[in-house]
């Protein structure tokens, strides 16, 4: 559903890009030039917005660092991998090591499995299988997510034959993953990894016809809620990293559980954080200690 509506938006921009082109040179390499553009002018101008909007460290190096090295993974998530996502997901087999505990994947906030990308390939080398599923419909209740996961964990215990399976979400993900608990439990649990995640909320404003974005507004009912009820217990599973320029999500050091004391990342956007190497580095180092 995503990728269908992102293959629609990068056309419609296409198309609008190459009048406009054609309109004030009427030329085929402004066509095509400025046809090019549009999109990539689009999904650059609203990297550049959220971070002006977000921006609450007084660290100018790094928030410049985290604008200029969300540019490029902004560009490749929105506009080469997830409009792409033609194949259904499915279990990817470990490609190296030991078996060890299967991984359920979940993305955030309008993005789809393809989000993942970067850290497949470091999760499977390391011996786990791995399945990065869709959260969909895109804008729903993300207490509607939980069959959803529920499904994709049996799958995956299924599969392998594990009693439990780790989780890694990512923004919208990790919500997902407490929605999930709050629901059937912690039993099938071994461990929940989140980045960049607004457990707190973010006071990022979202459209309030979407359900998943009231749902995620800063220190909101439905957040209060799921925390009230969450146990000691069930905290400990928890690891969590945040950045301290997350662009999307913010107050960014405000964003976690109550005993639960998170990695900070420096440097990094919000997209960043399911990307980077030194993220994938110690999203793998908390997995090898299972």
């Amino acid at each position: 559903m995503l990728a269908q509506m992102l293959r629609f938006t990068i056309v419609l921009q296409l198309l609008a890009g190459a009048a406009l082109g054609f309109w004030l040179i009427r030329a085929p390499a402004a066509v095509v030039l400025t046809g090019m553009a549009l999109p990539l002018a689009s999904v650059g101008l609203a990297v550049i917005c959220s971070f002006c909007v977000s921006r609450a460290d007084e660290a100018p190096a790094l928030w410049w660092q985290a604008l200029l090295g969300e540019l490029p993974i902004a560009i490749r998530t929105f506009l080469l991998r997830q409009p792409w996502a033609f194949a259904p997901p499915a279990i990817l087999a470990p490609t190296a090591g030991p078996a060890r505990l299967p991984v359920l994947l979940l993305h955030g906030f309008v993005c789809n499995g393809r989000a993942w990308d970067d850290m497949l390939p470091a999760l499977r080398a390391q011996g786990h299988a791995v399945l990065a599923i869709h959260l969909e419909p895109v804008f729903t209740s993300l207490d509607d997510y939980a069959p959803l996961l529920e499904q994709a964990v049996q799958t995956l215990r299924l599969h392998t034959g594990q009693d439990r399976v780790a989780l890694l979400g990512h923004s919208m993900g990790g919500l997902a993953i407490r929605a999930w608990m709050r629901r059937y439990g912690t039993t099938q649990a071994a461990i929940a990894i989140t980045l960049g995640t607004p457990h707190a909320g973010t006071r990022l404003r979202s459209p309030q016809r979407l359900r998943n974005g009231v749902q995620m507004a800063w220190q909101g009912a439905w957040l209060q809620q799921l925390a009230a009820i969450e146990t000691d217990a069930t905290r400990s599973l928890f690891r969590i990293a945040l950045s301290a320029q997350d662009n999307i999500v913010f107050p960014q050091r405000a964003q976690t559980l109550a005993g639960v004391t998170p990695v900070v990342f420096e440097g990094l956007g919000h997209l960043q954080l399911c990307s980077a190497a030194r993220v994938r580095a110690w999203v793998c180092s908390e997995l090898r200690l299972l």
